[in-house]
């Protein structure tokens, strides 16, 4: 074969055909060059034929290396392209599990969202159970604190008569004082029922924190407002019945200062009514009785026995005046049915023929009394002081 190729450099040509081709292609394409020899030696072809076909060898030669180039960039491209599609693959495989999961997502979050409705709905009734309870538990809260103001006036008023009970004498100091410890224990009481409410109030405040257990919580405050009202109802009847205590105590204490004023008065006559009147003594109206059961009625006899006080004298500025005859009612505090008493008893003895005058003593009056004593010429005492004592004589003494 290679004598054949005698107007061609074989062994050049061999070299450029294995740097483009392998070894087998090389060896096909010499032997298809050597039949192709032997064909332009039969044909009679010139050696400048060769030299074209040569180079149009060479072209072939280099058009194959570029589409094995080619080729070889193709199926580096595909490669790249089967790597790029089996990442979109797996990607899209990705995509589509996380779609899978996103769809399972979305379930389990719808049906979270039920259960939340579910779960909101059953709070608002709860809530609605729970304002409901609130509102009962304030409307008894009101009613407690009326309660408790009422507690409160009376624990004024109590502490207005103890004011009253302060005057009092020596002798009833230590029932005034065993007074004030009873008064400190209701004082006591009722701070302590203050902190028994404000315990209640804070455990109402956790309530409402605590909306789980909100129904059995609520159970329990209402049997401890239920308590807490009866203990309430039941102070103030304490306290109801302290006051009644206490009236009676300064109901007693009343007569009891005003009999120890009675005999001050009656001690101390010439003290208290010396400067009124001359001649000065102290008649009891039981000396009288002979006159008084003859000139009045039974019954206008026995109120002027009743009276606390009679002095008679003749006035001391008034030496033409006949002898005059005090009828004096005695109070600790001088109030309107003193004055009414005395004006009465005055009637009564001018009734039996004496010159009587009315009067009233104490340590203090009221202005009603006082009122009532300048309207219908009533003697005044107060304090070993007299007051309208000459409006009285002129009005009584005629």
């Amino acid at each position: 074969m290679q004598s054949k190729l005698v107007l061609i450099d074989r062994q050049a040509l061999q070299a450029e055909l294995q740097e483009v081709f392998d070894a087998r292609t090389v060896k096909t394409l010499l032997s298809v060059l050597d039949k192709v020899v032997a064909q332009v030696h039969a044909a009679g072809v010139t050696r400048e034929d060769f030299s074209e076909l040569k180079q149009i060898v060479a072209e072939l030669a280099e058009a194959q290396r570029r589409t094995e180039q080619r080729v070889a960039e193709l199926a580096e491209a595909q490669r790249r392209s089967e790597e790029r599609l089996s990442r979109l693959e797996e990607t899209v495989a990705a995509l589509a599990e996380a779609q899978r999961r996103t769809e399972q997502r979305v379930a389990e979050l719808a049906e979270a969202q039920r259960r939340s409705e579910e779960r909101l709905s059953r709070l608002e009734e709860t809530v609605a159970a729970l304002a409901e309870a609130q509102r009962r538990s304030e409307e008894r809260l009101s009613r407690l604190e009326e309660t408790v103001a009422a507690l409160a006036e009376a624990q004024r008023r109590s502490e207005e008569r103890l004011s009253r009970l302060e005057e009092t004498v020596a002798a009833l100091a230590e029932a005034q004082r065993r007074s004030e410890e009873r008064l400190s224990r209701l004082e006591e009481t009722v701070a302590a029922l203050a902190e028994a409410q404000r315990r209640s109030e804070e455990r109402l405040s956790r309530l409402e924190e605590r909306l789980s257990s909100v129904e059995e919580r609520l159970s329990g405050v209402e049997e401890r407002l239920n308590k807490l009202e009866t203990s309430l109802l039941t102070l103030a009847e304490q306290v109801r019945q302290l006051v009644a205590s206490q009236q009676k105590i300064v109901d007693d204490l009343g007569g009891l200062k005003g009999r120890v004023l009675e005999l001050t008065y009656r001690g101390k006559a010439g003290a208290y009514f010396g400067p009124l009147l001359r001649r000065l003594r102290v008649v009891s109206p039981h000396t009288l009785e002979d006159v008084l059961e003859a000139r009045l009625s039974p019954e206008g006899f026995k109120d002027v026995l009743l009276l606390d006080l009679l002095v008679s004298g003749q006035p001391r500025h008034l030496t033409q005046a006949p002898e005059v005859w005090l009828a004096v009612e005695v109070s600790s505090v001088v109030d309107e049915e003193d004055v009414t008493r005395a004006r009465r008893r005055a009637e009564l003895l001018r009734q039996a023929g004496y010159c009587a005058v009315p009067a009233v003593a104490g340590e203090r009056i009221t202005l009603g009394a006082e009122d009532e004593a300048r309207q219908h010429r009533v003697v005044v005492l107060q304090d070993g002081r007299s007051f309208l004592w000459d409006e009285a004589l002129a009005a009584w003494v005629a």
